[in-house]
C-alpha cells in the first residue's frame, strides 16, 4: 500500500510516518519544502528509516518522477520528496508520480496565534493547499481514502450546555485557523458529494507529547522547565491564560486514529477525535510541575494572551469509538512525563 503524508515533518506526521512504516506491507511517502524544518524526522534518521527521491528530494529535479520513485524509493524508508501545497503543478506531479492509496492530509499552518498576524496566508495555505492536493487526485483518476486532518478549533464558542461537544454541535470559530479549518471540511464534504472523493475528516481535539513545537502551551511550559532546571534561565515561569479548559490525548494515540479513521471510518463523516477529559491549562501545568524538583515563580505574560479565546474543548469521541473501537491508551501523565523528558534532552 502506498501512503503519502502532508505535512509528515511535524509532530503528528512524523509519528504518522512511524505508525505506518511499522505496520509491514506500507510504503510510506512525505511531503517537505526546502525551508521545511527535520528535526522532527530525527529518529527516523538515526534509524537509517529516512530516504530522499529525486536527487536530495528536489520535486522538480527529476524529469521523470514516477520513474524516479520506482528506482529510488525504500519500502523500509520513510521516502521524502519536496513539494509546495500552494503550487498546483508541483501537487499534480507529485500526486501522479505517487499514485497514493491513501492520503492523510495534514500540512496545515496551525498555530492558532499566528493566524491572527498572518490571517491571508493562514487561509490561503490551508484552504487553497487542500484544493490543489484535491484537484491533483481528480487530474488523474485516482481514488485513494483521503484522511483530512479538522481540528476541535472549528467548534469555537462553545456554551456550558454543550459540552461535551458532540459532531453536531454548532461551529463558532473564534480564529482565522478555525475558520480555515471548517473551510476544508466543507471542501472535503463539497468534493465528496460532487465528485465522489473518498474523504474522511476528523476533528482532532489537543494533542501533545514528544516533538511538540516550542510555540504551544505544552510545550512552552516543558521548554521552559527544562531550561530551568538546567540554569539557563531564572526560575520564573511564564504563562498566559491558565483558566481555559482542554481535551489533551497523546499524539502517539491520535495518529494511531487517523489510521483507523481511513481503516474504519465511512467516506463523507466527520468524527471527534480526543480522551473525553477535560483539564484546565493550569492542571496541565501542574502535572508538569510535579514530575521537577526545581521550584519555580509562575508568572503571566500579557503577550501570551489571545484576542478571542475558546474556553472550553471537551469531546464526546462516542461516534468515532462506536464506528472504530479506537480508545486512547497513553495515560495524561505519561505524555506529560515524554515531553518533558524530550526537552530536557534537547535543551
Amino acid at each position: 500500500m502506498r501512503v503519502l503524508i502532508t505535512g509528515i515533518t511535524g509532530m503528528a506526521g512524523s509519528h504518522l510516518a512511524e505508525y505506518a512504516l511499522g505496520l509491514g506491507n506500507v510504503q510510506v511517502f512525505g511531503t517537505y519544502r526546502w525551508r521545511s524544518r527535520m528535526d522532527n524526522l530525527h529518529d527516523l534518521a538515526q534509524a537509517g528509516k529516512l530516504g530522499f527521491v529525486a536527487e536530495g528530494g528536489n520535486v522538480t529535479s527529476c524529469r521523470d518522477l514516477e520513474n524516479c520513485i520506482e528506482q529510488q524509493a525504500d519500502p523500509r524508508k520513510v521516502n521524502l520528496i519536496q513539494a509546495d501545497m500552494a503550487d498546483p503543478s508541483s501537487m499534480k506531479r507529485l500526486v501522479g508520480a505517487v499514485k497514493p492509496q491513501r492520503i492523510f492530509h495534514l500540512a496545515a499552518q496551525s498555530y492558532v496565534p499566528a493566524s491572527w498576524n498572518a490571517p491571508a496566508e493562514t487561509l490561503s495555505l490551508n484552504i487553497l493547499g487542500q484544493v490543489n492536493l484535491f484537484e491533483a487526485i481528480r487530474e488523474y483518476g485516482l481514488s485513494p481514502l483521503v484522511h483530512v486532518a479538522g481540528s476541535s478549533e472549528e467548534y469555537g464558542l462553545v456554551y456550558p450546555h454543550e459540552v461535551p461537544i458532540k459532531e453536531s454541535n454548532p461551529l463558532r470559530p473564534l480564529s482565522p485557523y478555525a475558520v480555515s479549518k471548517v473551510a476544508q471540511e466543507l471542501l472535503a464534504w463539497q468534493y465528496f458529494k460532487s465528485y465522489g472523493l473518498q474523504v474522511v475528516v476528523t476533528r482532532g481535539f489537543n494533542h501533545t507529547g514528544p516533538r511538540r513545537g516550542q510555540v504551544f502551551v505544552t510545550s512552552s511550559f516543558a521548554k521552559q522547565i527544562a531550561e530551568i532546571e538546567r540554569g539557563l534561565r531564572p526560575p520564573v515561569l511564564y504563562v498566559g491564560d491558565l483558566t481555559s479548559k482542554r481535551d489533551w490525548s497523546d499524539v502517539r494515540d491520535i495518529v494511531r486514529g487517523y489510521w483507523m479513521a481511513l481503516e474504519k471510518g465511512e467516506p463523507g463523516e466527520v468524527y471527534n477525535i480526543g480522551a473525553g477529559v477535560a483539564r484546565s491549562v493550569e492542571e496541565m501545568l501542574e502535572i508538569l510541575l510535579s514530575l521537577s524538583s526545581t521550584r519555580v515563580e509562575v508568572q503571566q505574560d500579557p503577550s501570551r494572551m489571545r484576542p478571542s479565546d475558546v474556553k472550553m474543548l471537551w469531546a464526546d469521541c462516542s461516534k468515532f469509538a462506536g464506528r472504530t473501537g479506537w480508545a486512547p491508551t497513553i495515560p495524561f501523565e505519561q505524555t506529560m512525563r515524554d515531553l518533558l523528558d524530550y526537552w530536557r534532552k534537547k535543551v
